[in-house]
């Protein structure tokens, strides 16, 4: 039975690949998080409908607590979610994102190598292309040049050399990073979904509005170079994109470390987003126009066909309506 260990996964996205590893089985499973972001209530939802697993409250700023935990886990891999994600912030106030998201992943990475962790798949961001000078038809790829263009971006960038450079210098130590696009939606099975506060994602802040928790939300920017002004992102299913990390973990059975896309290859605009949340509710909420973010790029869209063709990953839920309506129908049980 492989042990595992996964950080942050009381969070958003950790705690759905959490739950995506209780459903498959097999797995030894201790999620830590320190609850800044993620919710105890959502660790006991997982316990509740998925099955049981261990908890710590920890902070990974916490060196030696870590590194304590990591000796006596002896585990055969990491999960790593835990880290600051919002764009804006990390302009503010980038030493957050510096000392959180880098700092923290470089001693976890150390711990792991010194306990004999194998495999270790880290959750990146499409953050690191910064905004390309151009696009294909068919979206970015792995190879197009990283140019981060906000703290946020350059802070997971920095985390993936770090994995290269500790990879190669320990053979036994293999990593996957996996670059999301804009992940949105909930649990297909309404049991977990996005608790965030103060959320800054555009679907769940969709969501909230159109189920009157806001009076009116904000689209920042409708003179952006694409087609109807507003910014346009590649947003993928929470669902499918947790079982690319079962995929990644598989893969390195067999596999030297790689870095994997993880998107549809095509783009909504915030504008298109709105209407179908719109649509989905029943409810012609307002959506003002408001100045440009800064760090925000005009468009984002996934290539993934390295992860499709060298995984057996393939998206089930690539359906704007389906997402949609999964974050509203989370949002309602809120």
């Amino acid at each position: 039975m492989q042990k595992i260990l996964i950080t942050g996964g009381a969070g958003y996205i950790g705690s759905h690949v959490t739950k995506e590893l209780l459903k498959r089985g097999g797995y030894d499973i201790t999620v830590v998080d320190n609850l800044s972001t993620g919710f105890a209530e959502t660790i006991e939802r997982l316990k509740e409908h998925y099955g049981d697993f261990k908890f710590i409250k920890l902070d990974l700023s916490d060196w030696k607590d870590v590194q304590d935990l990591m000796q006596r886990g002896k585990f055969d891999a990491v999960i790593h979610f835990a880290a600051a994600l919002v764009v804006p912030e990390s302009v503010e106030n980038p030493l957050k994102y510096y000392l959180n998201n880098t700092a923290n992943t470089a001693h976890l990475i150390k711990a792991s190598i010194e306990s004999g962790v194998k495999k270790f798949i880290f959750s990146s961001t499409a953050a690191v292309y910064g905004e390309p000078e151009s696009i294909p038809k068919t979206g970015i790829t792995e190879e197009a040049e990283t140019k981060p263009i906000n703290p946020y971006g350059h802070s997971k960038l920095m985390s993936e050399q770090v994995l290269r450079d500790a990879a190669a210098a320990h053979p036994g130590f293999k990593y996957v990073a996996l670059r999301y696009f804009n992940v949105a939606g909930a649990d297909v099975g309404g049991k977990i979904g996005q608790s965030t506060k103060n959320a800054t994602h555009l679907i769940k802040v969709a969501a909230e509005t159109a189920l009157g928790k806001r009076e009116k939300m904000y689209i920042f920017g409708d003179d952006y170079s694409t087609p109807d002004g507003t910014c346009i992102r590649d947003y993928i299913h929470v669902d499918d994109l947790s079982a690319a990390h079962l995929e990644a973990l598989d893969y390195l059975e067999e596999h030297e470390s790689d870095v994997f896309n993880v998107g549809y290859g095509r783009g909504y605009s915030v504008k298109e987003v709105i209407d179908t949340m719109r649509k989905v509710s029943g409810n012609d909420f307002i959506a003002e126009i408001a100045p440009r973010r800064a760090g925000d790029p005009a468009m984002l869209i996934a290539d993934s066909s390295k992860l499709k063709n060298q995984t057996p990953w393939r998206p089930k839920y690539d359906d704007l309506e389906l997402i949609c309506k999964t974050a509203l129908d989370w949002e309602r049980k809120l």
